[in-house]
């Protein structure tokens, strides 16, 4: 198993779920911001131009943050990934895609890559703003989620948290955001956990 991964980057995600399942991997960075993921080395992997992506021991190729995440959870059930309950883990698999796609995809999206939503320089504020406050929804959506409970699961991590994880450390560490209560208390457990600190020592963030 390789993670093709950026530091900080959301495949951070996935990088800790690696850690947390235990088993052997490897690691290859992707310099985003020297535009590697466009080039031949990295589009003949994922043409898609964006990390993580993983390849399994077989040689095959998995793309996009659910997928990868739902197959390791799946691919290694002694790590106790997925919720026992099917509806716990039906609500973890929707709170993990609306991380992704709404608070990633439309939220931070806005707020890191302006230029990608209105070419014009004088309106890079304007759309920052927006995605500010579509990513202050979310967290306001989530923390409803995570009330009464340790993580979106329960008592246990699930593959959900690995999401929840990247965008709380965006929100947090990278904008200086105040987390709602709840989401800070689970983004101070997260951090609190030995596979979340190897993988943040890993990526030099620690």
């Amino acid at each position: 198993m390789k993670l093709y991964y950026s530091p900080g980057a959301c495949s951070i995600g996935i990088h800790v779920l690696l850690e947390e399942i235990g088993k052997p991997y490897q690691l290859e960075a992707v310099d985003l911001r020297g535009g590697a993921q466009y080039k031949p080395g990295y589009t003949s992997i994922n043409p898609k131009s964006k990390v993580p992506t993983i390849e399994r021991d077989d040689g095959s190729i998995l793309t996009e943050f659910p997928v990868i995440a739902a197959y390791l959870a799946r691919q290694n059930p002694q790590a106790k990934l997925i919720p026992q309950d099917a509806e716990t883990g039906l609500r973890c698999l929707e709170t993990m895609e609306y991380v992704v796609g709404t608070m990633h995809g439309q939220g931070f999206a806005r707020i890191f890559r302006s230029e990608r939503f209105a070419p014009s320089p004088s309106d890079h504020e304007a759309v920052k703003a927006t995605g500010r406050e579509i990513v202050g929804n979310g967290f306001a959506i989530v923390d409803k989620a995570l009330a009464g409970k340790d993580y979106l699961g329960g008592n246990e991590m699930s593959f959900a948290d690995a999401a929840l994880f990247f965008v709380e450390f965006w929100a947090s560490k990278r904008l200086g955001m105040t987390l709602p209560r709840n989401s800070a208390a689970h983004f101070e457990r997260m951090m609190a956990r030995p596979a979340v600190q190897r993988a943040m020592a890993q990526e030099g963030l620690a």
